[in-house]
């Protein structure tokens, strides 16, 4: 039976791009609005495509200000990449070192995706690519990327699990099953973003994950 996993902690929403910044802020602050007030328009209904005019009435500066703190709308977006990749993998990494059952690694992996974008519902637009579409593609690649880290770390555990089951084929095992539980999880995350959020990407996880890695 999968163990259950709400002792993996998550990050509050959006910390490192949410925090609290003054009237007035530094320049490195006012980096830290520019990425937080996308953060939240793209958890706004009906947010197809920030434009640089949209976030910049938003915060109410030109968009001249904006473009002193980014080159380009794309590295605003990779600012965004940037927060998802360090706090998820953060996290992987911590249960990688301290968890030594290979099911419960994975188990656990799959939650604590699962759990930051539940909490941070307009990076989940970029994570499944929506708030991408019309942007630079090399956005779209280094999500991609992500994704294929992801699969990768859960392979490593589900060969070893397959191993302890004593299968004589773990490699190709777990190859299978770790692509099935990456689908499984980019799933629960499109759904999630197209349901307006309102279909949590947690739901029933604990008995989809013990059917999964049963």
């Amino acid at each position: 039976m999968t163990e259950h996993v709400s002792e993996a902690t998550v990050p509050e929403p959006d910390t490192a791009v949410l925090a609290p910044v003054r009237k007035r802020p530094k320049p490195g602050e006012r980096r830290v609005q520019i990425l937080q007030t996308l953060a939240h328009m793209l958890e706004q209904p009906g947010a197809e495509r920030i434009t640089t005019a949209a976030l910049a009435a938003q915060l109410e500066v030109s968009e001249a200000a904006l473009y002193r703190h980014f080159a380009s709308k794309a590295q605003m977006f990779e600012g965004l990449i940037e927060f998802i990749e360090t706090s998820v993998f953060t996290l992987i990494n911590q249960i990688s070192e301290r968890e030594t059952d290979p099911q419960v690694q994975a188990s656990r992996c799959l939650t604590v995706l699962l759990q930051f974008a539940e909490k941070n519902p307009g990076m989940t637009r970029v994570m499944v690519g929506d708030a991408l579409v019309f942007e630079n593609d090399r956005l779209l690649s280094r999500m991609n990327q992500f994704f294929e880290r992801i699969e990768s770390q859960l392979r490593q555990s589900l060969r070893a699990l397959a191993e302890l089951r004593g299968s004589v084929t773990p490699s190709v095992d777990a190859t299978a099953q770790a692509s099935v539980l990456t689908s499984f999880a980019v799933g629960r995350l499109q759904r999630y973003a197209r349901s307006g959020f309102r279909r949590s990407p947690t739901e029933h996880l604990d008995a989809a994950l013990h059917l999964l890695l049963a």
